[in-house]
């Protein structure tokens, strides 16, 4: 009797056991943690990331673009000494970038303001004034608590952003600028150099008319995190660099894949940006090779991420 039941006791255990093995099988697996790359928010070409909530009406107001050249650490020459307080301070030849795109829509019709007063950035509504916010090389931590936020709330809002060159080095600490940068990050760069840019996509407004290899001279800068989920649209053939690709802290370079401009939406937002563009002579009329090609390249980033041209195709 006790075997008996011993064994119908053993038997209904090992049929449940086999059930809910099954059933686990069968059952989806609970939702895994975001992916570090998501930032929790919308990103990718697709561009039902993107918030089209009337915050612009270019129509009406034309198209605008803020230019933000803060540093909080070192400062590439081509920005020139810092400017004073304010909205549109003077400006000095030496102020070779900031002066080169504000002649850049004033020649190609958009208007363009300049700063690296972080005050101009203490709200949206200041923000939302612009269809988009070029970071010209800022440094490290260029943006206090309100900045963050209104900028924050500005991408989310449908707002543009153009990163070039030291925006990869700035803000370190906050991770949701960085899945602004495309989940990238400035690691290191070897010697100034020359070497060919690669156009890996014409579909874009930023490449559309550039050649498929062209020469320039830049830093080539190595990246940590490696950009994900984003359109890239030119790299550099690092077999052209002199002195190769490796960096002053050991990064290898990245092959045959080492990207140097790329696209994305991101939290509502558009967000294209480039690592090139440190020598002085590229935003100044100094002849210099491929000099043509880096402008109209910045122009049509600046010009898709402002909502004037189709964006990140």
């Amino acid at each position: 009797m006790h075997r008996r039941r011993l064994h119908a006791y053993l038997t209904a255990a090992l049929t449940l056991a086999l059930l809910l093995t099954a059933h686990d099988r069968l059952r989806p697996t609970a939702a895994a943690p975001a992916d570090s790359a998501d930032h929790g928010v919308c990103r990718g070409t697709d561009p039902r990331c993107y918030h089209d909530w009337g915050n612009f009406d270019p129509a009406t107001d034309g198209y605008r673009v803020l230019v933000y050249s803060r540093t909080a650490g070192p400062r590439h020459a081509h920005l020139g000494p810092a400017l004073p307080a304010g909205l549109n301070p003077p400006l000095t030849p030496a102020n070779a970038a900031q002066s080169a795109l504000v002649r850049l829509g004033a020649e190609n019709g958009f208007a363009v303001d300049w700063t690296e007063d972080v005050t101009q950035l203490n709200s949206p509504a200041r923000l939302f004034r612009y269809n988009a916010v070029v970071f010209m090389s800022t440094t490290r931590d260029a943006l206090d608590d309100p900045a963050q936020t209104a900028l924050r709330q500005y991408i989310r809002g449908g707002g543009g952003f153009a990163g070039i060159h030291n925006a990869f080095g700035t803000e370190y600490n906050w991770p949701w600028y960085e899945g602004l940068l495309g989940d990238a990050n400035y690691y290191d760069h070897g010697r100034n150099q020359p070497g060919t840019v690669v156009t890996t996509s014409r579909r874009d407004a930023s490449t559309a008319g550039l050649p498929a290899r062209w020469d320039f001279t830049d830093e080539w800068y190595n990246l940590v995190p490696f950009p994900s989920r984003v359109r890239i649209l030119a790299t550099v053939d690092e077999s052209t660099l002199p002195d190769g690709a490796t960096g002053g802290s050991g990064h290898p370079g990245h092959g045959r894949n080492h990207p140097v401009s790329w696209c994305q939406y991101y939290d509502g937002g558009r967000s294209w940006v480039t690592t090139l563009g440190h020598a002085v002579e590229a935003w100044t009329d100094a002849p210099t090779a491929g000099d043509t090609y880096f402008v109209q390249h910045v122009l049509g980033g600046i010009e898709s991420a402002m909502g004037r041209r189709p964006f990140c195709r």
